[in-house]
């Protein structure tokens, strides 16, 4: 699903990636974890095409059989819209829309049909608990559930893959646990490919598989 050689970035002076090489299949769910300043955020932005590479003569970054390195602007932005979803720490609601249409915003600018999508939308917040919510704008909601909608926001668009940067990281134990727990439910459920950038090592050590990054690389 993700392929990855000799990944590098720079900022200035300072390399921060210093020639990652990886491979994701299809339904795993992959942690990535380290001290800070170890370069798992960057590597997580430049494998979700939110920012880029400095290219070498031998790299690489393709996604679900795409070169996105050859693709120009317009071309990512579209690719990165219907393939891709995100949930970061702080959940990026808007806050002057409702809980439905923060979700919904993804399909919008994928120009989806708004009934269709709004159908969606709703199912998807049942789903994850939220079906007497989806009216309710993000100051009140309380922080499980504002992450809870969220992930609704990242799966409209039903992506391959899920990026998760610090998911968990402003959430109480117990809604903590619960999210974890809603990402595996979810690839079981649906399929999905996530990556997933945390501190948490409990959700760590739940992934099929735990990324371990130091000085720019990935242990071996």
């Amino acid at each position: 699903m993700i392929s990855v050689t000799q990944l590098h970035k720079y900022y200035g002076d300072l390399q921060v990636l210093k020639g990652v090489n990886l491979h994701i299949k299809s339904g795993e769910i992959v942690s990535i974890v380290g001290a800070s300043g170890a370069g798992k955020t960057t590597l997580l932005q430049l494998l979700g095409t939110l920012d880029k590479p400095n290219i070498e003569n031998n790299s690489s970054l393709t996604i679900d059989g795409t070169d996105v390195l050859k693709l120009n602007d317009k071309e990512l932005s579209k690719f990165r819209n219907l393939n891709l979803g995100f949930i970061f720490q702080f959940h990026q609601l808007l806050p002057e829309f409702t809980a439905l249409e923060n979700v919904c915003i993804p399909a919008f600018i994928a120009n989806k049909n708004k009934v269709e999508t709004e159908t969606e939308a709703k199912r998807l917040l049942d789903y994850l608990g939220l079906k007497d919510r989806i009216h309710h704008k993000p100051s009140e909601l309380s922080g499980g559930e504002q992450q809870r909608v969220a992930v609704a926001r990242a799966l409209i668009n039903k992506p391959k893959i899920i990026f998760a940067d610090e998911p968990s990281g402003n959430l109480d134990t117990q809604s903590a646990e619960h999210l974890h727990q809603l990402f595996f439910k979810l690839r079981d459920e649906f399929g999905q490919t996530f990556v997933i950038v945390t501190h948490n090592e409990e959700l760590a050590d739940m992934a099929d598989r735990k990324l371990v990054m130091k000085d720019g690389n990935i242990m071996v």
